[in-house]
C-alpha cells in the first residue's frame, strides 16, 4: 500500500407483454408531449436474464450491433445470443433490423429473419434476440420517457442521485469482463466521509444528509467524467468505476477528491460543517476476474487510509 494525505501531498418479463396506458390531459399531457417529443428511438427489455428486463437503450447512434461480444454497442450477457447477433441501423426516423447470421435467429413478432436481410421496425414491434425479448419504441415515444424515468429511479439513490450499491453491483462485474477481454485498463476508487457519525450527532441528520448530497454534487460536477460510474455504496460509503484509466491516473483523480472536499465549504443552516473523505484506489490485475477480489483490494486501500489518520489517499499496489 502507499499513501498521500493533505499535509504532504501535491494536486494532480414476463409472459405478459401487454400494452398498458394512462390517460392524462390538459398542461400535463403538454408538459410529458415537450420531453416526448425529443425521445430518440428505442429498446426496451421485456424479457431476459436478471438484471436485464426494463433496461432502455436510447438509440442516438447511426448504428449498433446487439451481442455477447463485450464490444458490441448492446451488449447482451446470455449464451443464447451470439456474439455478434444483429444490427440496428439509424436513419432519421426510420430504424432497421438485420441479423448477423446468429445461431438463434432474429425474430420481429413472430417472424424469422433472414440473415442480411434488414427489416424495417414498427413502434411496439417485439424483437427476439436469442432469449432476451426487446419491445422497440419509435422516435417521440411517450412510453421512452416514462421507461427511462422509472429505470433511473430503480438505480439512482434518491438522496443523492448517485447511482445505487445494487446498480454498481450490476456494472462492476460487467467492466471487469470488458477490461479482461479488452485488455483494457480499469480502476477503482472507494471514499468514505471521515466522523460521519459526528457530524450527525453534533449538527444533526438532516446536516448530515446535506452533507452526503453536497459531496456527490461535488464530485459528479467537478470530478467524474461521464463515462466514469459513481455509485453510493451505503451510508457515507461512495465508489467510483474509471474505465480505461491507468493507477497513475485514477490517483491523481483520488487527491483531486480529497482535496477538493477539503476545500469545499459545506454548509447546513448558516453554519460550515468541516469534511473530509479517506480514500482507497486500485488497479485491476491482470489476472483479477472476479468482482469481489477487486473491490475489497481497494476497500482494504480504504481502511489503510482511515487507520492512518484520515483525511488522505492509500493506493493498492
Amino acid at each position: 500500500m502507499s499513501q498521500s494525505s493533505g499535509a504532504n501531498n501535491q494536486q494532480f418479463g414476463s409472459d405478459d407483454l401487454t400494452e398498458k396506458t394512462s390517460i392524462v390531459t390538459g398542461e400535463t399531457f403538454n408538459g410529458l408531449m415537450r420531453p416526448a417529443d425529443e425521445a430518440p428511438p428505442a429498446l426496451v427489455v421485456l424479457l431476459g436474464p436478471q438484471g436485464y428486463v426494463g433496461k432502455q437503450y436510447a438509440l442516438v447512434q447511426a448504428e449498433y450491433v446487439l451481442g455477447r461480444s463485450v464490444d458490441c454497442g448492446i451488449h447482451l450477457d446470455d449464451k443464447s445470443v451470439s456474439r455478434n447477433h444483429a444490427r440496428l441501423v439509424i436513419v432519421g426516423s426510420e430504424v432497421t433490423v438485420v441479423d448477423l447470421g446468429s445461431a438463434n435467429k432474429t425474430v420481429v413478432n413472430g417472424n424469422v429473419l433472414n440473415p442480411m436481410a434488414p427489416m424495417k421496425l414498427k413502434n411496439n414491434d417485439q424483437i427476439k434476440i436469442g432469449n432476451l425479448i426487446l419491445k422497440f419504441l419509435e422516435k417521440g415515444n411517450l412510453e421512452a420517457i416514462t421507461n427511462r424515468e422509472m429505470n433511473e429511479k430503480a438505480v439512482k439513490d434518491g438522496l443523492t442521485g448517485a447511482y445505487t450499491k445494487g446498480a454498481l453491483i450490476e456494472r462492476g462485474p460487467e467492466l471487469i469482463k470488458r477490461s479482461e477481454v479488452l485488455n483494457e485498463e480499469l480502476s477503482l476508487i472507494v471514499l468514505d466521509i471521515d466522523h460521519f457519525k459526528k457530524i450527525n450527532d453534533q449538527y444533526g441528520h438532516a446536516a448530515g444528509d446535506v452533507v452526503l448530497k453536497q459531496l456527490s454534487d461535488v464530485i459528479s460536477t467537478k470530478v467524474v467524467r461521464s463515462q466514469d460510474f459513481f455509485a453510493r455504496y451505503g451510508g457515507e460509503e461512495f465508489v467510483i468505476l474509471l474505465a480505461h484509466t491507468p493507477l497513475r491516473a485514477a490517483a491523481e483523480v483520488s487527491e483531486r477528491i480529497r482535496a477538493t472536499v477539503e476545500s469545499t465549504a459545506f454548509m447546513s443552516e448558516g453554519k460550515r460543517i468541516p469534511v473530509t473523505v479517506s480514500v482507497g484506489v486500485a488497479t485491476r490485475k491482470s489476472d483479477e476476474d472476479v468482482w469481489d477480489t477487486f473491490f475489497k483490494r481497494a476497500d482494504t486501500a480504504l481502511y489503510q487510509s482511515k487507520q492512518n489518520g484520515r483525511n488522505r489517499v492509500t493506493i493498492s499496489q
